[in-house]
């Protein structure tokens, strides 16, 4: 697959006899020096998280002047597709949702912000259980927005009003994130909507999201 923060495969480690993701950095940060740097480091910190919500990073490899994480592989689907064929029941969606809040936890307490938290970047298995994605390519989420390389509409939804304006972010834009994500997997849509970046900034900056009991006024009122 592809995507703005590079291009996967799947592969065998023949050695561990294990299928494990491959994922290459997009040129813009392979093709520079500092952005290379950056990235090593968030991967290397990135790979002491062992969380069964975290898709765990095995290795951090050079080839041919290409730069690639060796990851573990999921084998499910990502939860926008869900999503994308109906809302999910509330004890669904409050499953998901406390599952990305603990290996949230578990990163923040290493001191590791995910900074790009969305449901392209969540993996649900077969049997439920929530994998969150990209931990490795944390800072480069940060670097694209303020460049504007491979950030794409999508991705500024679901951004806190910190990191929309460009400013420094802590654990708490995660959490604005993961709060965004569970409005969506209950609604169906996200809470800010535009059709172009200014607008989007702005309604995340400006404006409140429309109630879920508007929404979907059959759900718990404690939702």
């Amino acid at each position: 697959g592809e995507g703005g923060m590079g291009v996967v495969y799947l592969a065998e480690d023949t050695r561990l006899g294990r299928n494990v993701a491959i994922k290459f950095l997009p040129e813009h940060i392979a093709n520079d020096s500092e952005s290379r740097e950056r990235f090593v480091n968030e991967a290397k910190a990135a790979a002491a998280l062992n969380h069964p919500n975290i898709a765990q990073i095995y290795a951090i490899e050079n080839s041919e002047d290409a730069q690639f994480i060796v990851m573990e592989y999921v084998d499910g689907n990502e939860l926008i597709e869900a999503i994308r064929e109906s809302p999910l029941h509330p004890e669904v969606a409050i499953d998901y949702a406390k599952q990305i809040a603990n290996g949230l936890h578990a990163a923040h307490e290493k001191g590791i912000i995910h900074r790009d938290i969305k449901p392209t970047n969540i993996m649900i298995t077969g049997d439920r259980q929530v994998k969150i994605m990209d931990f490795g390519l944390a800072k480069m989420a940060d670097a694209a927005l303020k460049t504007r390389q491979g950030t794409t509409l999508g991705t500024f939804a679901y951004m806190s009003p910190e990191q929309a304006q460009g400013m420094t972010v802590d654990y708490r834009t995660d959490i604005w994130s993961l709060g965004v994500v569970f409005y969506q997997m209950i609604a169906g849509k996200a809470p800010f909507e535009g059709d172009y970046e200014q607008v989007l900034i702005y309604a995340i900056l400006n404006e409140s999201p429309e109630k879920l009991a508007e929404t979907r006024p059959e759900i718990p009122a404690e939702i």
